[in-house]
């Protein structure tokens, strides 16, 4: 009995909450921030667009599927794709590519380390939100935020580089809309 009270709260509490249709011209300063952010045209005039709100995140969700999340900064408030959404509009700067070897561990939320990152774009400066990527097959991993520099990181042989955030198999990945 005790069971499953705790698992219905603790189900209720990985839902998403405050889901409301919204117009693109409610959203178009986030929708063009993420696009400057991404260096990617976004066109999402034909799409249904909603905003919602999961585990303390505002998210931006494009034909019922999160896309977008508000991540709190040094510098406030930021705009930037979840991976489903680097992978449905195909972002291609502010990455850094890691090796074989550091993929088990960000699946499980660790943090990425600057000996596992082989190839960083060199913009990225520390502070920035990014995206992590595998370095064999170019798929995205993880979105963090750089501690080093995009030249730094590449050349780092210990140390941790980017902060994880958001990684593929976690509860924002997982949440069925």
């Amino acid at each position: 009995m005790i069971d499953d009270i705790l698992s219905e709260l603790l189900v209720s509490e990985k839902r998403l909450r405050r889901r409301t249709p919204v117009r693109l011209k409610q959203i178009r300063n986030e929708i063009q921030e993420i696009s400057e952010r991404i260096d990617v045209k976004l066109d999402l005039s034909s799409s249904f667009l909603e905003r919602g709100h999961f585990q303390e995140r505002d998210l931006i969700l494009v034909d019922k599927i999160p896309l977008a999340m508000q991540i709190q900064t040094d510098s406030g408030k930021l705009w930037y794709p979840t991976i489903r959404g680097i992978l449905s509009w195909g972002a291609e700067t502010n990455s850094a590519s890691v090796d074989h070897g550091a993929i088990p561990f960000l699946m499980n939320g660790a943090d990425c380390m600057g000996a596992g990152v082989h190839q960083a774009d060199p913009e990225i400066e520390a502070g920035d939100l990014m995206w992590i990527k595998d370095q064999q097959h170019g798929k995205p991993l993880a979105i963090g935020m750089a501690i080093v520099s995009g030249n730094e990181m590449a050349e780092m042989e210990k140390g941790k580089a980017i902060r994880t955030i958001h990684w593929v198999g976690d509860e924002l990945w997982e949440l069925e809309t």
